[in-house]
């Protein structure tokens, strides 16, 4: 990530919660989205599209992933949508907090990428492999590696593995954790790396380029689709659906989303009901794990 781009997204939060101080009133009726990746064009095409159904809608951009869910829980934003339930439940649990999914958007494969090398089967014993260094991410991150035949977890792995479930006697790399926006500009020291989609255009990059990445089609993949998230209580909020119903049927920004993603998303539309209860099952999972 450069330091211009940090900058923007902290000046972002900055100036959001100036205007939630100062400059909010009861009939202030624009609804805030906190995004990571506001420069993707599709969300022009969505504020458009909302605007048309007379939705005033305010993108905030966010640098790093860590920023969206405090700003919501705060009330700084009416709504997120850049994360999956998996990281919605950690978020959850480790700050007390009771987000809740308002609707679905799409699953995107993780991917693995090499500067190096061109296949899996080229990446020498002993090399280090880069992943991310968020709990959900880096989880589903050394399950990519895993499939890749890369390293072996123990008991096979789960959303819940940590470094500490390398077997590294079993492994044919060591990995090393990074913040997300950093995996990138790892590769040339690593022999490859664990990359967001977030960041893969921003390095220079392909979806094409990936040499190993996950299965979105898998029936267990729902814990990993991509959700508008709200405070609890709001998920049945009329504007909200309909922000969703936008962004799920408007093919304007399915096209965007699509081009953005490099033709990888995989679009879903889960029911609210079933959403929560998904969430609360990896909530009760990630409790579990202590």
């Amino acid at each position: 990530m450069s330091l211009s781009r940090t900058l923007l997204g902290a000046t972002s939060v900055a100036l959001l919660s100036l205007t939630v101080a100062c400059g909010s009133s009861a009939g202030d009726d624009t609804v805030r989205i906190g995004v990571v990746g506001a420069s993707d064009p599709y969300w022009a095409t969505y504020t458009d599209a909302a605007e048309a159904e007379g939705i005033d809608v305010e993108i905030v951009d966010f640098a790093e992933y860590t920023q969206p869910n405090p700003a919501l829980t705060e009330g700084e934003l009416d709504l997120n949508q850049f994360q999956h339930l998996v990281y919605l439940a950690r978020y959850n649990v480790s700050s007390g907090s009771e987000l809740t999914p308002v609707g679905s958007t799409a699953i995107y494969p993780l991917g693995l990428y090499s500067s190096q090398y061109d296949s899996v089967e080229e990446i020498p014993e002993g090399s280090t492999v880069a992943v991310p260094n968020d709990e959900s991410n880096l989880s589903r991150a050394l399950l990519v590696l895993q499939s890749a035949g890369l390293l072996t977890l123990q008991d096979g792995g789960s959303a819940f593995s940590t470094l500490d479930d390398i077997d590294e006697g079993a492994s044919k790399v060591t990995v090393t954790a990074l913040e997300a926006s950093l995996t990138p500009t790892s590769l040339p020291d690593v022999a490859a790396a664990i990359i967001n989609n977030d960041f893969v255009e921003d390095a220079g990059l392909s979806f094409d380029d990936a040499i190993a990445q996950d299965d979105p089609s898998d029936p267990n993949a729902v814990p990993y689709v991509n959700v508008f998230a709200s405070q609890p209580g709001e998920e049945n909020n009329e504007t909200y659906q309909k922000l969703v119903d936008i962004y799920q049927n408007d093919q304007a920004v399915l096209d965007g989303v699509q081009e953005t993603s490099g033709g990888t998303a995989e679009f879903l539309k889960v029911p609210t009901q079933e959403l929560k209860e998904s969430l609360e099952k990896v909530e009760a999972d990630t409790e579990a794990q202590g």
